[in-house]
């Protein structure tokens, strides 16, 4: 495995990679890339949705890095340039990294969902153009609108004291268009802390610009369970959920049937 942490040109951004090397299987094997993004409310980068999920993908046969996006004190549109160099930067690197430059993901959690799921819907706005458009989007519990159900910690260390014209900018479910990727959302029904409507009003933004997407709510499971397994929580916690375990496998089959 190459595990390195790298610095992207233009915003610096930094990506922790992590590469299955394939000259004992296929040497010319391309694998989907899916780049990571933590959450923490734009306020800091949680690590049980970083390293844990990277090497669950690799197990998959996914090649994945972890995205160190910028988080407040930093504002928008900060993380969303470095997405889009990090994407780009991930697209021109395929054949070292020995992954498939038309089947690179992002998976965003959170308020990284946010990050993640916002150069998917604004790439075409990005300098690099067509290069830093992700070829899908696989988002948890995300944060999507500024509106009614909106998490109200995360836009606000997002845009600081922006005006409400910038909150129509990072509402999400607003600018879907009909070269969005496709989409992979997963929430769960009992989230507190960021409502299941984020998906919901995104997933009917998708529907109603005829964009495929897969949806998939469990009743039961709080916010932030990443994995959902005794690897990210310790045994007994109540954020293990055997009913959620299986998104990641759903995620991965998904992704290489695109």
């Amino acid at each position: 495995m190459r595990h390195e942490l790298l610095t992207v040109p233009g915003t610096g951004v930094k990506m922790e990679i992590y590469l299955t090397d394939n000259r004992a299987v296929e040497p010319e094997r391309e694998r989907p890339l899916v780049l990571i993004f933590p959450g923490g409310a734009y306020a800091w980068r949680s690590d049980r949705e970083a390293e844990p999920v990277a090497l669950r993908l690799l197990a998959l046969g996914i090649q994945a890095a972890v995205v160190r996006y910028s988080v407040a004190p930093a504002r928008y549109p900060r993380a969303l340039e470095e997405a889009a160099d990090a994407v780009a930067y991930a697209r021109a690197n395929a054949a070292a990294w020995l992954c498939d430059p038309h089947r690179i993901a992002v998976l965003g959690f959170s308020a990284g969902g946010h990050a993640a799921a916002h150069i998917g819907l604004k790439w075409h706005q990005m300098p690099q153009g067509a290069a830093c458009r992700p070829d899908a989007m696989i988002l948890a519990y995300p944060v999507i609108t500024a509106g009614p159900h909106t998490h109200a910690e995360s836009i606000r260390n997002l845009l600081g004291d922006a005006d409400a014209q910038l909150k129509e900018e990072v509402s999400l479910e607003k600018l879907v268009r009909e070269d969005t990727p496709p989409v992979f959302l997963w929430h769960t029904r009992e989230d507190a802390s960021v409502p299941v409507e984020n998906s919901l009003l995104l997933a009917d933004a998708l529907c109603r610009k005829g964009i495929p997407f897969e949806l998939h709510v469990w009743q039961h499971g709080g916010h932030g369970l990443s994995l959902a397994s005794d690897q990210v929580y310790p045994e007994g916690d109540g954020n293990i959920r055997p009913e959620c375990q299986a998104w990641i496998e759903m995620a991965a089959r998904w992704l290489r049937d695109l």
